[in-house]
């Protein structure tokens, strides 16, 4: 990987990690489209740099982690389920994140639920700040379906928010802190497990550093447009989106087309 691909990579992903797209399917997607799919640093090197963007929650909510032990403890409850079961089924899941034919359906998939979501969840919304421990931990149950890859961590949280009976914002709000600590613990695992195989060269750790930068800088643009236009419009642009793009993977997969396109 040159850093050509770290940048392209990162930009997908700050663009993409705070929406419900998949920041992960759609980096896979590019990084068979460029032709580095299936390097054993592009692996490592698309996990990791989902800290970068996640960064930039910290920065824009900053205030909200100063609040009383009791956020914590929501977002810890929040994460267990995921961490949990990520953990019993880390072998199923680095399998599933070489296949762009899972990816592609998780992203049709999805992109048909969120077609319908506005409407299943049409009536009277409520702002909210801490969900309750319950609250959080069934948002934590259904941030697990995120474990496949091309599902969404942003969408599976969000959509458990909006079940929970939070508006919008709130459930995109919440979405965005319950990042942190989950994705700061999937990049500590892999650049662990990354560095117990095989020591991560200088110039590897560089094209990190320079990924988690890039990622960092275009995730803070991103985010306030994403729950600015999700108050006022919903989700269903994310749907018809998803379906697209999963649809044209999948045809293409279809009709043997090569996706190392570049």
């Amino acid at each position: 990987m040159n850093y050509w691909h770290a940048l392209i990579l990162a930009i997908v992903e700050g663009l993409t990690e705070f929406l419900p797209v998949s920041s992960t399917g759609h980096m896979i997607i590019v990084a068979n489209l460029l032709g580095i799919g299936q390097l054993p640093f592009t692996e490592t090197y698309i996990t990791s740099i989902q800290f970068g963007a996640i960064l930039s929650v910290v920065v824009l909510y900053w205030r909200r982690f100063l609040q009383s032990f009791d956020f914590y403890v929501k977002l810890a409850v929040a994460f267990l389920p995921f961490g949990l079961l990520g953990f019993l089924l880390k072998d199923v899941i680095a399998e599933l994140l070489k296949s762009v034919t899972v990816v592609a359906t998780s992203l049709v998939v999805g992109g048909v639920v969120l077609l319908f979501i506005d409407r299943w969840f049409s009536e009277s919304r409520k702002q909210v700040t801490t969900p309750s421990t319950l609250q959080a931990l069934k948002i934590g149950l259904f941030q697990c379906l995120a474990l496949v890859p091309g599902v969404s961590r942003s969408a599976a949280t969000i959509v458990g928010g909006l079940a929970q009976g939070f508006d919008r914002r709130s459930a995109a709000d919440f979405s965005f802190l319950l990042a942190v600590p989950t994705m700061f613990v999937i990049t500590a695992y892999e650049m662990y497990k990354s560095y117990k195989v095989n020591a991560p060269l200088a110039e590897d750790l560089k094209v990190l550093a320079f990924g988690n930068v890039v990622a960092f800088i275009v995730a803070l643009l991103a985010v306030k447009s994403f729950v600015n236009f999700v108050s006022k419009f919903g989700f269903r642009a994310f749907g018809f989106y998803r379906i697209i793009v999963g649809i044209t993977i999948l045809v293409m997969i279809a009709l043997g087309i090569n996706l190392h396109l570049i």
